[in-house]
């Protein structure tokens, strides 16, 4: 029997093709009932390669890989909470947010409360005109809680709806900045690698030899820090689960403080200054912040495109490694 509440992941297999994706969990799950499991995916803790699929009708594909989250059953629905929020956009249909890090973007075991649910909750109050029928934000897209940057959230219906198509057809333009470790060559390149379950550690993602779902990556050098490390602009073309992190790691350039896929490289800084190490050792999350956010709006078919510059922690990383400040 399942546990009541964890996530849980089922990848779809030839026998089940053209299936609807309720029915297929609700097979690939003991204990619950189809009556269970349909909410649950119209509520958004189903996840297709990362982003939210809230189709419960939808026809399940050979080699999708679904993750559904269940939450406790005699939880309550999120609440609102005054979280100051950094809004870079909003009007009556969407809202277009910057993420700290350290905010977990959906309520979910061991995080039911400080969430950016729980936030845009409190802040978009009567303005939710419904997210299938409840007034609630509609999580289109999530980011790492340890990853800093952009987010677009749904108000209505109809503006999820959209947006869901939008990503569904990697309609969206998403560029990250990140430090990694070492010395970008060439300068330009992408990652094609597939990317799925590590099988050593079910609770990571790895690049996979057969398996996995296709990921594309593509990177560019925007500085080297005397070659112990380097600031470097990632395109996603797909949205796979951690796939920049993975991605980057699996070419020899990992994140600057990614607990799960770096190894500690704070040898390569002992020709920096005291100070500048101690900055360095100091940062704790990976380095990694989802710097621009495009698309045509669903609704007005506005293009609309946002940035977002560094937050302060990543600042201080960037001064340590390059010495100085930008001019």
């Amino acid at each position: 029997m399942p546990s009541p509440e964890g996530t849980h992941q089922v990848e779809v297999s030839e026998k089940d093709v053209g299936k609807r994706l309720d029915s297929f969990l609700t097979e690939n799950l003991d204990g619950f009932s189809r009556n269970r499991i349909k909410p649950l995916v119209k509520d958004g803790h189903a996840l297709l390669d990362g982003n939210i699929c809230t189709d419960p009708s939808r026809k399940i594909r050979i080699g999708e890989t679904y993750q559904i989250t269940i939450p406790e059953a005699v939880d309550p629905d999120p609440t609102p909470e005054d979280i100051p929020l950094d809004v870079v956009f909003e009007d009556e249909h969407l809202i277009v947010i910057n993420k700290p890090a350290s905010m977990v973007v959906h309520p979910a075991a061991g995080n039911w409360s400080g969430t950016l649910v729980n936030a845009l909750l409190f802040h978009c109050g009567d303005s939710l005109s419904g997210i299938g029928g409840v007034k609630r934000p509609g999580i289109v897209h999530r980011i790492d809680k340890e990853t800093s940057g952009l987010m677009v959230v749904a108000k209505t219906d109809a503006a999820h709806q959209g947006l869901a198509t939008l990503f569904e057809r990697h309609d969206i333009e998403r560029t990250y900045r990140a430090i990694v470790w070492g010395r970008v060559y060439p300068t330009t390149g992408e990652v094609s690698k597939n990317i799925g379950r590590d099988p050593n550690n079910r609770k990571r993602m790895a690049v996979v030899e057969s398996g996995g779902k296709t990921a594309l990556t593509r990177y560019k050098l925007e500085e080297n820090f005397e070659d112990i490390a380097s600031l470097v602009r990632c395109n996603l073309e797909t949205g796979r689960t951690h796939q920049i992190r993975v991605h980057m790691a699996h070419i020899g350039l990992p994140l600057v403080g990614d607990p799960v896929y770096t190894k500690p490289k704070l040898s390569r800084t002992k020709t920096l200054s005291e100070a500048r190490q101690n900055v360095i050792r100091k940062f704790s999350r990976q380095a990694l912040h989802a710097q621009t956010l495009g698309f045509v709006h669903p609704i007005t078919n506005k293009p609309l495109k946002f940035e977002a510059e560094f937050p302060s922690d990543m600042k201080k990383l960037f001064i340590a490694f390059r010495g100085k400040s930008v001019e």
